[in-house]
Formats: structure tokens, C-alpha cells, sequence
């Protein structure tokens, strides 16, 4: 009998933080849920094109993440080929925000305009930002995949002051009270996102990287959604 084919999952680096934890925490859902995978940590083009996952995590800020990723010679643009040919994405805390039109911290930054909406400063009067801690989850259960098996109690790890805002209601998967509802979780297609940090929100972190490693998304048919 053969062995199950192994999953080729790669981590983004391009300098952006939270490589070698983001790495740890895939290779350990992968465990847990028994499938058999290889995670690299990688800014080498061909071997994204090659990958069954893509994962993209980030944090600082988003000008900055987009020039890093921008900085790695062909690395942005075999990102945008391999998920236009359908291989499932996942960013990460800055990761999801550059699906984003565009940021709008220090200046104007465009994204990859993958998910309708801009990347703002968050509106959260008497509330410290950056919003840093746990905070629940709010989801519809049954409504994505990504979100099987979660408690309708389930929380995340925050570490932000900016947030989607103008964005398409049908993107969204969760959101999170911070002085009113902040998008927490986006999908389009094959291409999903958390604004939190999934490889430091333990067992719901892990189930949600377990979900994304088998998830079976159809691919994005015309790839971005529009201007904002």
C-alpha cells in the first residue's frame, strides 16, 4: 500500500517576523491531524510555484512588509501566479492585510487586491491601541471551513492598531469586538487570511492551520475582486 502523497507547504521570507513560529505551529497541526507534510521557510520563486500551500505571515507595519516582499526578486509575482492557478493561501496577521486594495499606514501602499477594502488605523474610543490580548471570535459555524470544529467561544491572539475597513461583507468569515466589529478572518476563493496570529492562539490556532492544510477551495475566477 502506498504512503499518503506528502503536502509541500511553504512559510514566505521576506523578513517579515513570525517565520520560525508560523513554520512550527503548520508543522505541528500538520501532525495532529495526520497529514504528512514538508514546511520550508522560503523567498525562492520556483519552489512557491511548486507548493501545495502558501502561507504568508507579517508584522510591523504594512508599508514596510510590502516593500520586503517586493525586495525579494520574483517571490511577489510567483505568489500572485501560483494562487491564480489556484493553490490555497493563507496570510497572517500583516500577511492578511496585504490581500488588501491598499494601506493606508505611512502613506499609500497598495496590496494585492485580493480581498475589497483598505487597511486604516482602528477606531476603538477608550480602548488602548495597539489592541494586543485575546479576544473572541465571532463566526457563523458551518459557514467556512476554516472555522470547523471551533467552539462558538473560540479566541484569538491580537497584535494590531490597523484593521480592514471598506471591505465586501460576503469576504468575511469571523470578526472580533474591539470597539465595534473587526474583521478577523477574510476568504475569497482560494485565498484566506487572519488579522490574528494563528501560531500564537494554541489549540484554535492549530485547529484553524489544520482546517487550512485540508482545505479543497475552488480557485479565484478573475483574480482580484475590484477597487475599493
Amino acid at each position: 500500500m502506498s504512503s499518503p502523497q506528502r503536502q509541500s507547504i511553504v512559510v514566505i521570507d521576506y523578513n517579515g517576523g513570525n517565520l520560525a513560529s508560523a513554520a512550527r505551529a503548520l508543522t505541528r497541526a500538520a501532525q495532529d491531524c495526520g497529514i504528512a507534510a514538508d514546511v520550508t521557510i522560503t523567498a525562492d520563486p520556483h519552489a512557491v510555484l511548486a507548493a501545495d500551500r502558501i502561507v504568508l505571515p507579517g508584522q510591523g507595519a504594512f508599508a514596510d512588509c510590502a516593500a520586503g516582499l517586493a525586495a525579494q526578486p520574483g517571490l511577489q509575482d510567483a505568489i500572485i501566479a501560483a494562487t491564480d492557478g489556484g493553490t490555497p493561501f493563507l496570510g497572517i496577521c500583516v500577511g492578511m492585510q496585504l490581500m488588501a486594495t491598499r494601506g493606508r499606514e505611512h502613506g499609500v501602499t497598495p496590496g494585492f487586491g485580493w480581498i475589497r477594502g483598505d487597511i486604516t488605523l482602528m477606531s476603538a474610543p477608550g480602548l488602548r491601541l495597539p489592541q494586543m490580548g485575546w479576544n473572541q471570535l465571532d463566526f457563523t459555524p458551518g459557514a467556512h471551513p476554516l472555522t470547523e470544529g471551533l467552539a462558538p467561544d473560540a479566541h484569538g491572539y491580537f497584535v494590531h492598531s490597523f484593521a480592514l475597513s471598506g471591505h465586501d461583507p460576503a469576504t468575511l468569515v469571523a470578526t472580533t469586538d474591539y470597539g465595534g466589529a473587526v474583521p478577523a478572518i477574510v476568504a475569497h476563493a482560494n485565498r484566506a487570511g487572519t488579522q490574528f496570529h494563528v501560531e500564537k492562539s494554541q489549540k484554535v490556532g492549530l485547529r484553524i492551520l489544520a482546517n487550512f492544510l485540508r482545505w479543497a477551495p475552488a480557485p479565484a475566477t478573475g483574480g482580484a475582486l475590484g477597487p475599493s
